[in-house]
C-alpha cells in the first residue's frame, strides 16, 4: 500500500533537544512505500547487511520489474528501490517473501540491525550467530513489532566500528562475554556472550515501555530522566556495569583486499548501483563465499577466501565497472542524499554538485544534503555541506558539536569545490 508521507523525519542535526513525536512513524518499508518525486520508494531491511547471492538476485529482479532498475545503499546497510509504481506493493511483497527477505510482515520495519562488516574475516570474532538469533527474536516478539523504523540495533565485533554509529541497543564482543550499551550511555553491562541477543531484545522491549508516554521513537528522543531510568532498569537485569565511552568516529573497511584476501571490499559512489554493477558483485560473491555484506558506509564486502591473483582480478573488474576499489579514489568519503529531482524538498541537485566537487582525498569525509533535514548523514566527524536558498553552508561536525566554516553563494561551483576541499583537509 502506498501511504502519503513526508520524505523523512527531520535529522537530529536540525532539531534541538529530545524529539517528542505527535504523529505516527512514517519510515518506509516494503509494505508501506514512500512517495517521492521520482516515484514510490521501498526500503528493504537486510539485517547485518548480509545477503546470500540468490537474495541479491531477487533484489535486482524487484528493482527491474517494479522500479528504475537501480539499487541504493543506505547508511544502515539496507537497500532502497526507487521509481516504483504506486500499485506494486503486493507484487513486491510476494517476490521478497519468496526470496526470504520478508520473514514477518509485522516486523519488516523493525529489523534494523547493523553489524561489523569484517567480523570473522580478519581475525576478529564472528557475530553471525548473534545476528541470526537477534533477528529471529525480534520477529518472534509481538512487542517488537511496535519498534519505530528508525530504532537501531548494532552488533560490534569489538573494533568499535558500528558501536560508533549511535544505535539504540548495541552488543560489543568482549572475549567470552559481550557488553550491552543502551543509547549513548558510557555505562555498559557485561552479559554472557550466549545471552547477548536476548538481552538486546529485552532492552528494546524495555525502551518501548519507557517511551509509552513520550512517543519517542529512539532512545536519544527520551527525556533525560526517562533515559537514565531506562539504563538503570536494563542494568538491574543485566550483568556488572563497565565504564566504556562510545567511540567518537567509526572506521569503515578500506576498499581493497583484507587479511590476506579473506575478503575484498568496495565502496559505492553515492551508494547508487547500476544493474550491471550489482550483477557483477553478485557473480563475484557466487564464485567465492556466496555472500555480500552491505556496510553502513554504503560499501560492500565480499567474503572469500580469494587467492591473491583472484582478489587482484576481482578488484580490477569491479574498478572497471565504476566501483571504488582503493582508498586513494577521489570518491572516498564522499556522500550525498538523493537531492533534486528525486526529492521535492531538496533545494539542489547535490549529487551532481558532489561529483563536480570531487578532488583529492580529504582527511575528513564530506556529506552533501539538499535541505536542513540531513537525510542519511554519517556519524562521528565529517564536513557537512547543506544547500540553502542562497547557496551552500559548510560546517565541521564532531558528534553533537557543529562549527560553521563558510557559506558559498549560488553560481560559483569552482569556489564551492575549493571550499569543500579546504574544509576536508582540516
Amino acid at each position: 500500500m502506498l501511504a502519503a508521507m513526508p520524505d523523512s523525519a527531520p535529522s537530529p542535526l536540525s532539531a534541538g533537544g529530545p524529539a517528542l513525536r505527535d504523529s505516527g512513524d512514517a519510515c518506509p518499508g516494503t509494505l508501506r512505500l514512500h512517495r517521492a518525486d521520482d516515484g514510490a520508494l521501498a526500503r528493504v531491511r537486510v539485517p547485518g547487511g548480509v545477503l546470500i547471492a540468490d537474495r541479491a538476485d531477487a533484489l535486482l529482479t524487484a528493482a527491474g520489474r517494479f522500479g528504475d532498475g537501480e539499487l541504493h545503499l543506505t547508511s544502515r546497510g539496507n537497500v532502497q528501490l526507487r521509481g516504483l509504481g504506486a500499485e506494486c506493493g503486493g507484487g513486491l511483497a510476494e517476490l521478497l517473501t519468496a526470496a526470504g527477505l520478508l520473514p514477518s510482515a509485522a516486523h519488516e520495519r523493525a529489523r534494523n540491525i547493523v553489524a561489523s562488516p569484517l567480523a570473522g574475516l580478519d581475525g576478529s570474532p564472528p557475530v553471525s550467530g548473534w545476528l541470526s538469533e537477534l533477528d529471529g527474536l525480534v520477529c518472534g516478539s509481538a512487542a517488537a513489532a511496535s519498534l519505530s523504523g528508525r530504532f537501531l540495533f548494532a552488533l560490534d565485533d569489538g573494533r568499535g566500528d558500528v558501536d560508533a554509529l549511535g544505535a539504540d541497543v548495541t552488543l560489543v564482543a568482549a572475549g567470552d562475554s559481550c557488553l550491552l550499551r543502551i543509547g549513548a550511555s558510557d555505562e555498559v553491562f557485561r552479559v554472557p556472550g550466549g545471552e547477548g541477543p536476548r538481552a538486546a531484545l529485552l532492552a528494546a522491549e524495555a525502551f518501548l515501555r519507557a517511551a509509552r508516554d513520550s512517543g519517542a521513537w529512539r532512545v536519544k528522543d527520551l527525556p533525560d530522566d526517562v533515559r537514565a531510568d531506562l539504563v538503570r532498569t536494563v542494568g538491574a537485569g543485566a550483568g556488572p556495569a563497565v565504564h566504556r565511552p562510545r567511540p567518537r568516529t567509526a572506521t569503515p573497511p578500506a576498499p581493497g583486499a583484507h587479511a590476506s584476501t579473506n575478503a575484498i571490499s568496495v565502496d559505492v559512489p553515492l551508494g547508487r548501483l547500476t544493474p550491471a554493477q550489482w550483477r557483477l558483485l553478485t557473480e563475484t560473491a557466487r564464485r567465492y563465499g556466496n555472500e555480500l555484506r552491505l556496510t553502513p558506509w554504503r560499501g560492500i564486502v565480499v567474503p572469500g577466501p580469494f587467492a591473491h591473483d583472484e582478489a587482484v582480478e576481482a578488484l580490477r573488474a569491479l574498478d572497471a565497472a565504476g566501483l571504488i576499489t582503493a582508498p586513494d579514489s577521489p570518491w572516498t568519503g564522499v556522500g550525498a542524499c538523493i537531492g533534486h529531482p528525486g526529492c521535492a524538498k531538496s533545494l539542489s541537485d547535490v549529487r551532481a554538485e558532489a561529483g563536480a566537487a570531487v578532488g583529492p582525498v580529504g582527511r575528513l569525509p564530506v556529506y552533501w544534503s539538499g535541505c536542513e533535514r540531513h537525510c542519511g548523514h554519517p556519524h562521528g566527524e565529517w564536513i557537512d555541506v547543506v544547500a540553502t536558498p542562497d547557496g551552500h553552508r559548510i560546517s565541521h561536525v564532531r558528534g553533537e558539536r557543529r562549527d560553521p566554516r563558510t557559506t558559498v553563494r549560488n553560481g560559483d561551483p569552482a569556489r564551492l569545490a575549493a571550499a569543500v576541499a579546504e574544509a576536508r583537509a582540516l
